[in-house]
């Protein structure tokens, strides 16, 4: 049988037995050489440098299996305690940071006003020094953190971790997020450089609520709907994220009642001109409500307004119209809606358009629902999204290395 990494036998490394220990699939000696093939000694010698990196440890002792007795079989753990992971989500005009343990954990929180069109050099700046305070806050050390990982409102390529023409993120397109946020880390604690990863919030929010949620969910839909509107796509555990970082960007989809609304982006017409939290704020604002962003509208929602319950379900529908489309073409198992305005009003305008337009067969299995992580579902992906790429079994390998393991 293949391990994930696809390796049997004598390919499989020790990266390989960490990744089918971690996720479950095996976590005996016996399971490992059960699921690898691999000889008795091979995978003590291979488990012996996961021991000597502190990357695993020894669990209980489960029951003994065989009829005629022996020693009982001795689980295995993958021990999350020797470092941590740091992660922040920017929006746009406030920000959350937090000191994560491997295994998804919150440490430690920190949620602060920052304005994303300050720039990056100083949005980054401060990241630096707030991520040294967390780690104080927490009881942890600078060279406890393994990796770094962000949560940025635009879209990203993977590869680069740079932005791509963010509408929403003036000053952003192209910038080496990655060189100054690390060197932001090390100005403000004093340690060595750490890996640090960038994704598009809403993907890491559908990787975080997918994860800790719906695990068993093969496609997953999140739209967030903020001062923006985004979406993320999880495919088979993975995020979906196109050839460039594009995939989701459906806020800038053009639709019929918005030919005069124009977008941030330039155009007219978007979506998210006539259904965003911005886009509802300003209509707000038009009749003498003070709002001039979605986390105004939130409030007003929460409070009760009317005109802004109105609105949100409005805006709702707008977005429903797209999102038929969209489950139409990605067939998923759940859509879940997240962001400022994700609340009764603008959930029933969803749903309304959605199964209005939308074929019967494509919503039979659907479940629409709502963000269960909230706020912290960006920093939790963004934690997995460090992980996952860490302890990969190729990963693994060179990390062992290098550390002379």
């Amino acid at each position: 049988m293949a391990t994930r990494a696809g390796k049997t036998g004598s390919q499989a490394s020790s990266g390989d037995l960490l990744e089918l220990v971690r996720t479950g699939r095996a976590t005996t000696r016996g399971a490992l050489q059960q699921v690898t093939g691999l000889s008795r000694a091979t995978v003590g010698q291979r488990l012996d440098r996961l021991f000597r990196a502190g990357w695993l440890r020894e669990g209980a002792a489960g029951p003994v299996d065989s009829p005629l007795g022996g020693r009982p079989s001795v689980s295995l753990e993958f021990d999350d305690s020797h470092a941590v992971v740091l992660t922040a989500d920017l929006d746009t005009r406030h920000a959350r940071a937090a000191v994560l343990s491997l295994t998804g954990e919150l440490l430690a929180e920190h949620t602060g006003s920052l304005l994303i069109e300050e720039g990056p050099d100083a949005v980054l700046g401060e990241l630096g020094r707030w991520f040294a305070e967390l780690l104080e806050k927490a009881g942890h050390r600078a060279h406890e953190v393994c990796g770094i990982g962000l949560a940025v409102p635009g879209p990203v390529d993977s590869e680069t971790g740079r932005v791509v023409q963010p509408p929403i993120m003036p000053g952003w397109d192209g910038y080496d997020i990655r060189g100054r946020l690390t060197r932001a880390f090390t100005e403000h604690t004093g340690t060595g450089a750490v890996p640090v990863l960038v994704d598009n919030d809403a993907n890491l929010m559908a990787y975080g609520e997918q994860r800790t949620g719906h695990p068993d969910c093969s496609a997953f839909v999140l739209v967030k709907v903020s001062t923006g509107i985004g979406a993320g796509v999880v495919v088979g555990g993975s995020i979906y994220r196109g050839i460039d970082g594009g995939a989701g960007d459906i806020g800038h989809i053009r639709v019929p009642e918005g030919a005069d609304a124009l977008c941030r982006c330039g155009s007219f017409g978007c979506l998210a001109a006539v259904a965003s939290g911005g886009a509802v704020a300003r209509r707000l604002a038009e009749t003498g409500v003070p709002a001039a962003s979605g986390s105004d509208v939130r409030d007003l929602l929460a409070s009760g307004h009317p005109g802004a319950a109105a609105l949100a379900r409005e805006a709702g529908r707008h977005v429903g119209d797209v999102l038929a489309t969209v489950v139409t073409l990605l067939n998923p198992g759940v859509l879940m809606i997240a962001g400022d305005l994700a609340g009764t009003a603008f959930l029933t305008g969803v749903r309304e358009l959605l199964y209005q337009r939308a074929l019967p067969r494509s919503t039979a299995h659907l479940d629409v629902v709502t963000s269960r992580l909230g706020e912290r579902a960006g920093l939790v992906g963004a934690g997995a999204m460090v992980v996952e790429h860490l302890y990969a079994p190729e990963r693994v390998e060179e990390r062992l290395l290098a550390m002379g393991v």
